[in-house]
């Protein structure tokens, strides 16, 4: 069961380092955009601080965001409530 559980969290850690990789690539090029703390953290595999690095600039494409929310929601750091259908802010 043990061996089971590991392949799937070294699957999500795959996909979210895809996701994360490629918002990275949406920043390559850009002016004044410093990527090498990020590169680091995912050598290190440490992919929510990545995440945290790559979300610190607001003004950025569609997609770039479309990649980080795939991230986001691969390692589980956006509640599924909101989502809930006639759920409202008194409920949560």
């Amino acid at each position: 069961m043990k061996t089971l559980d590991r392949e799937a969290l070294q699957a999500s850690w795959n996909r979210t380092r895809g996701h994360l990789d490629a918002a990275r690539a949406r920043l390559m090029g850009l002016p004044s955009v410093d990527l090498s703390a990020t590169l680091e953290f995912l050598e290190h595999n440490e992919l929510e601080l990545a995440f945290d690095g790559l979300s610190d600039d607001l003004d950025l494409p569609l997609a770039f965001w479309q990649h980080l929310d795939r991230a986001a929601r691969e390692m589980r750091l956006c509640s599924d409530a909101l989502h809930t259908p006639h759920l409202t802010a008194a409920d949560i």
